[in-house]
């Protein structure tokens, strides 16, 4: 145990102890940083442990900064830690920590979950551990924060440090191939959080992030491996993408996600999917919707779990405030109940809690999806209609509808096919995955696939119900994880797309909830790049979109008896899953 310094500050009407700067050893001899805050009386409390590289100083702004929505310029995604004086409140320790490489620890970082050739989640082993030890902690610990923070948590759970008693996680990203590749397009987020663009402060870096690609292989096969990026015509196109390639120690994290487009052994040996099939402890999950490509990974971590577990997918919109504060009376009674011995009926609830939007009730069950479905098609049809029956004409009468988009680099107008459906006469609920299958001739060896699914009010005002995202050279379809309305694409191949061939291609629509009340109408977008701005992309941050398409092509999409392109939808059947 170690005697700290302790200062008094004064956040609104409340007073909190203060220990900043103080040294945790890790087993390898590195030390790593942290602040502590409690309440002042001098007693052991259960202690929530947050951990991150962005910067424990950062975090501390939730004292100081009243919570930013997007599309508030003062949004800055790196304050995730949780709301302190709400925590040192509810009377718990709030321990927020400087990962190895990062802020005031020492060590180097490595990217792809990796820090100086140590798994963080040794580390945060370790980190838990000594928070234990402590005079000020009584022996629970729990963690908190959300996104990276949220995935730490994971990583920590894994490695069972005995005195980790449960956990509590918002927003988290886990399968780290889709975090980054959303269908197999480039997502630039990641960048965002590295580099600190578009209201991301970015990793608080103390030196170099090594690149575990320049450390893996010689300099004649990492120019040959940068040649093969830059014969893209996406990433040729884009100036940050050709400067990293050529310039990989400007940011080797990034450079290291760029030079693995394909899934496979350098995104699964950390994936946080498959270590939770480690973890016995407690757990609570919890995500908006909106953010598609997460709610998945929610849900998927959520099936992979053994212990006890909740998952809880919130309303619309998709980003939290920064500071975050959202969910913490969902996470205090969490916690109440397995760090402080309280029973207080959490675990008498349903385990799976559900919001749909339209209707805005809380759907609750014990498994995902909370209702038995009915995948149903919805077809595409001439005059761009949606119809529940498919298209009895042949090609040579439903011609295909089309468009020609040009490179972003010469253009600044996306275009977007859109198809409607007839006005809902009556409450029609939608809960789970879905899929587009899509007839499409490209006149390109690829493109994008980027699909969009609306509920349009009579007042044309428009909410996102849920997207999909396929590159047409990642097509390929897993053929024994694949069921109706759940497609499964591996991602661990390029197959080039033969021009002028019409393929079908099923885009996975990630899990939603919805109820489209009478008088609404269901709209499908489709483009190969994303819209400049709209509703929905003003309320993501402003580096959250997607690498567009380099070259021009031409998409023809075929909707007639041979190729019936359609939505396959979960519609609900009425009763509650056990």
């Amino acid at each position: 145990m170690t005697e700290h310094n302790w200062q008094t500050i004064t956040a609104g009407l409340q007073e909190i102890a203060v220990a900043k700067d103080l040294r945790v050893p890790m087993r390898d001899g590195v030390t790593l940083a942290a602040d502590v805050y409690r309440g002042t009386q001098d007693k052991p409390r259960p202690a929530l442990v947050a951990l991150s590289p962005y910067g424990k100083e950062l975090q501390a702004l939730a004292l100081t900064t009243p919570p930013q929505r997007r599309p508030s310029p003062m949004w800055d995604g790196c304050i995730e830690a949780g709301d302190t004086a709400r925590v040192v409140e509810e009377d718990y320790v709030h321990v927020i920590g400087d990962l190895r490489g990062s802020g005031a620890s020492e060590g180097e970082h490595i990217g792809n979950y990796n820090a100086g050739g140590v798994s963080l989640g040794q580390d945060a082993y370790d980190f838990i551990e000594w928070v234990a030890a402590q005079p000020w902690c009584d022996g629970n610990v729990g963690m908190i924060g959300i996104s990276y923070f949220g995935s730490m948590q994971i990583f920590a759970a894994a490695e069972r440090p005995p005195h980790l008693k449960a956990v509590f996680i918002s927003g988290g990203h886990y399968d780290f191939y889709e975090t980054t590749y959303h269908g197999g397009v480039m997502w630039f987020m990641p960048r965002a959080a590295r580099e600190g663009r578009g209201g991301d402060s970015g990793w608080a870096f103390t030196d170099r992030v090594k690149s575990r690609m320049l450390e893996t292989y010689s300099p004649e096969e990492v120019k040959e491996r940068v040649a093969r990026r830059l014969a893209d015509p996406d990433i040729a196109a884009w100036p940050n993408l050709v400067h990293l390639l050529n310039y990989p120690k400007h940011h080797e994290a990034w450079f290291d996600i760029v030079m693995n487009e394909l899934d496979g052994e350098w995104y699964e040996e950390r994936n946080p999917v498959n270590l939770a099939r480690n973890i016995d402890i407690p757990v609570y999950l919890q995500i908006d919707q909106g953010r598609g490509w997460t709610v998945d990974g929610h849900i998927e971590l959520f099936h992979t779990l053994r212990g006890p577990k909740r998952l809880d997918i919130g309303s619309y919109p998709p980003m939290q405030s920064r500071p975050w504060v959202e969910e913490h009376d969902k996470m205090f009674r969490w916690y109440e109940y397995w760090l402080k011995g309280i029973d207080n009926g959490i675990m008498d609830e349903p385990a799976v809690n559900v919001f749909v939007e339209g209707s805005r009730e809380v759907v609750g069950a014990e498994s995902w999806p909370p209702k038995g479905i009915d995948h149903r098609s919805i077809y595409l049809r001439p005059r761009r209609q949606l119809s529940f029956s498919p298209e009895r004409m042949g090609a040579e009468h439903a011609v295909p509808d089309g468009f020609y988009q040009a490179p972003l680099t010469v253009t600044d107008k996306v275009e977007i096919l859109d198809w409607s459906s007839p006005l809902f006469e009556e409450p029609t609920e939608l809960i789970g995955s879905g899929a587009a299958h899509l007839f499409v001739e490209i006149d390109q060896p690829d493109t994008n696939l980027i699909v969009r699914v609306w509920d349009e009010a009579p007042n044309g005002k428009r909410q996102l119900i849920t997207t999909g995202f396929l590159k047409a050279s990642h097509r390929e379809l897993d053929e024994e994880r694949t069921t109706e309305g759940d497609p499964y694409h591996p991602h661990t191949r390029s197959v080039p797309v033969e021009p002028g061939r019409v393929e079908e291609y099923v885009v996975r629509l990630y899990p939603f909830a919805a109820t489209f009340l009478p008088g609404h109408k269901m709209v499908l977008q489709l483009s190969n790049d994303e819209p400049l701005a709209d509703e929905h992309n003003s309320l993501l941050p402003p580096d959250a979109f997607h690498l567009p398409v380099g070259r021009p092509v031409t998409h023809k999409v075929y909707r007639d008896a041979a190729h019936p392109s359609r939505l396959v939808l979960p519609f609900t059947t009425g009763g509650r899953e056990e």
